[in-house]
């Protein structure tokens, strides 16, 4: 009869402590959106090897998705949907805007944490340079990646408005003005002559190519931008130091190659918000955010 009541009172002990959320299941799960560096299918490993480390790193539950667009994260963050981010560099700089967003890490390519805006051609076209191109342009069509991309999208646009063929994507000078919605989409479309020239990051560029996704003989670069900072990861206004600290360290210690090339990395290194500012600057500059 006592060992009867012991087992009752232990379970009822059991019951309440878990109703009231004892140990670790209260703790919420840090939730983590990221854009589509590659297209989304081909990251899932990556990201689960990534989920993975972050879960043993914080020792707690985290849960990261690939979106299917930049602006999608943009607002998840904004919305207070998801804890941590990793954008572009211009998206980055919208979501610091309208939410307070850190950017606490970034990757390094080639051990710099620098990449470029590529303007990219067939290589059977006779352009060598941009002001050949552009001699041409009313006969030419032109792609941009996705509208909130740094390198796809902003500093081209600004390259070719200060050249004075360029304002929006229906006022121009070439025969036509496209997105495609991505760095591999807008590869792929010049590789395949679909378009005569487009613009994309550079880094993702040469892991096409190395990746055989590519074929660096079909494609002529022929601009290359000053240095812009690499991608952030940046998490929530409100995060502690203690989190921001941890997480530091853990994207530090990361060497799983199939993680590092999931965003065409070598390393990463921690970020702030400084290092975007110029970012900032001509997303001001662009009217994109107003101050």
């Amino acid at each position: 009869m006592k060992k009867g009541l012991i087992s009752t009172i232990t379970l009822l002990f059991l019951f309440v402590l878990t109703a009231c959320g004892g140990g670790d299941d209260d703790t919420p799960t840090f939730t983590i959106g990221v854009i589509p560096a590659q297209t989304e299918g081909e990251m899932e490993g990556a990201m689960d090897k990534l989920q993975t480390t972050l879960n043993e790193g914080l020792n707690r539950e985290v849960s990261v998705e690939v979106y299917p667009d930049y602006n999608g994260v943009v607002e998840a963050m904004n919305y207070e949907k998801i804890d941590m981010a990793f954008l572009g560099p211009l998206t980055y700089v919208i979501a610091q805007h309208k939410s307070g967003a850190k950017a606490i890490v970034t990757q390094l390519i080639n051990d710099e944490p620098y990449y470029y805006s590529y303007i990219i051609t067939h290589s059977d076209n006779p352009w060598n340079s941009l002001d050949e191109f552009l001699k041409n342009s009313n006969d030419v069509d032109f792609a941009f990646g996705d509208p909130n991309s740094t390198s796809g999208s902003l500093i081209p646009s600004i390259e070719l408005e200060d050249r004075g063929f360029y304002v929006s994507e229906d006022e121009h000078a070439f025969n036509s003005v496209r997105y495609t919605g991505s760095h591999d989409a807008t590869a792929l479309a010049v590789q395949n002559q679909q378009v005569d020239a487009g613009a994309i990051d550079s880094a993702i560029y040469h892991q096409l190519v190395q990746a055989g996704k590519i074929n660096g003989e079909k494609i002529n670069i022929i601009w290359k931008s000053d240095k812009l900072f690499q991608y952030p990861w940046a998490v929530h206004q409100n995060t502690d130091e203690e989190t921001i600290e941890q997480l530091q360290q853990i994207f530090l210690s990361i060497e799983d190659k199939e993680i590092l090339d999931a965003f065409g990395a070598t390393g990463f290194t921690k970020a702030s918000n400084e290092d975007y500012q110029s970012i900032k600057d001509a997303a001001i500059k662009q009217g994109i955010i107003k101050e």
